[in-house]
């Protein structure tokens, strides 16, 4: 395992992270296999944002006695209301999650602390002077966070971040499908002849906020490097063609001021596919002759199953939805097994009241509520 520099925050972290937010559906026999294996493997980088108590038990028990081996992300503004994730700057909730955030990880400091999804300007402006910025950097003038840090899939607001002088990282959304411009003609213009950072057709504001991190010394670690999977099927990529794995996860560590990919793993065997990065040849990582003659689209509207459309009032795991109507409608017809499966969630796309709640927290602007109809017909 390779490890880089988190901008000025002297952390050393793996190339390849772990982004544990899978770990909600599973058990502690697989959290445990699955946190072993990224120790074998070198992996120290762990974002945990997921406000889901058993899973944050669940962790805490597999790091237990290896608690100094991982830098752990953990995000403050993420909590647990009514059996779901809310997101809020309100100080009781916040404190109240961000305790039981430490007592359940068995940990009395997080390296990262995260502040949570911050998407639109006019939280960014209210976080400001705010209580819930004091309570913030108290935290780290105590030692129980050691580095203040932010999340957002916006690159205008990691650009104000980055400059504000108290963020230290950002943990930002970054993939070929995110970067590119629209459609053109003549796309092999979209590529430098080498793997440097200075490629064409990325958009402007996004270039700027890798510079701007780059300059001020604010590292980035990634989601969504993979877009949810979509990237991977031919199908469903935005650009006509499957990328693998191994050519993701290069496109976004030769980004500016990236340091790490926070993937997502199922199993010991995700856990190892991932790690094939570090021995992988310059041909096996080399995304840009496989795209050079795709048609480019914006992802724009596309689902990648991150969960921020969270909480529905009706309770529907919209991300779950969402997933296996993507899988069912690449199929000629609906398997049985995936109707099976959505009909069988506690709450399913049948119960959506099309109120539209989530579509205002989605950072790619998805139609939600039209997709939830889509999907209640099809799973009929």
């Amino acid at each position: 395992m390779n490890y880089r520099e988190l901008g000025k925050t002297g952390l050393k972290v793996s190339e390849v992270g772990f982004g544990a937010e899978w770990m909600e559906r599973h058990g502690l026999e697989d959290v445990i296999e699955v946190v072993k294996e990224c120790e074998k493997q070198g992996i120290n980088l762990m974002d945990v944002w997921m406000s889901e108590p058993k899973v944050r038990t669940n962790l805490g028990i597999a790091i237990k006695d290896s608690r100094e081996k991982w830098y752990i992300q953990g995000h403050i503004g993420s909590t647990w209301q009514g059996g779901q994730y809310v997101r809020t700057r309100d100080l009781g909730q916040v404190k109240a999650a961000f305790e039981d955030l430490l007592t359940r990880l068995q940990t009395d400091y997080i390296d990262l602390g995260m502040i949570h999804y911050v998407d639109r300007q006019e939280d960014w402006d209210g976080i400001q002077n705010s209580p819930f910025l004091d309570y913030v950097k108290e935290l780290k003038a105590a030692g129980t966070i050691r580095h203040i840090g932010l999340s957002t899939h916006n690159p205008e607001i990691g650009i104000q971040a980055a400059e504000s002088g108290f963020v230290e990282m950002i943990l930002f959304s970054v993939n070929p499908a995110f970067d590119m411009l629209p459609a053109t003609d003549n796309i092999d213009t979209y590529f430098a002849e080498s793997f440097d950072e200075n490629l064409a057709g990325i958009d402007p504001v996004r270039a700027k906020l890798y510079q701007v991190c780059e300059s001020n010394g604010v590292g980035i670690t990634v989601m969504k490097g993979f877009a949810g999977g979509r990237l991977f099927d031919p199908k469903r990529s935005p650009f006509g063609v499957a990328l693998t794995p191994v050519q993701c996860l290069h496109y976004c560590l030769t980004r500016p001021a990236v340091s790490s990919v926070m993937v997502g793993y199922d199993t010991p065997e995700h856990v190892r596919a991932a790690v094939v990065y570090e021995t992988a040849t310059e041909e096996e990582k080399d995304y840009a002759s496989v795209l050079a003659g795709a048609p480019m689209h914006s992802y724009q509207g596309q689902c990648t199953y991150c969960g921020h459309c969270k909480p529905c009032p009706l309770d529907i795991d919209i991300a779950m939805v969402n997933k296996l109507y993507d899988l069912a409608v690449m199929q000629t017809e609906t398997p049985p097994s995936l109707r099976e499966h959505h009909n069988g969630l506690a709450h399913n796309a049948h119960h959506c009241i099309g109120c539209g709640a989530c579509e205002s927290r989605c950072p790619f602007g998805v139609k939600v509520a039209e997709r939830m109809k889509k999907a209640s017909q099809l799973f009929r």
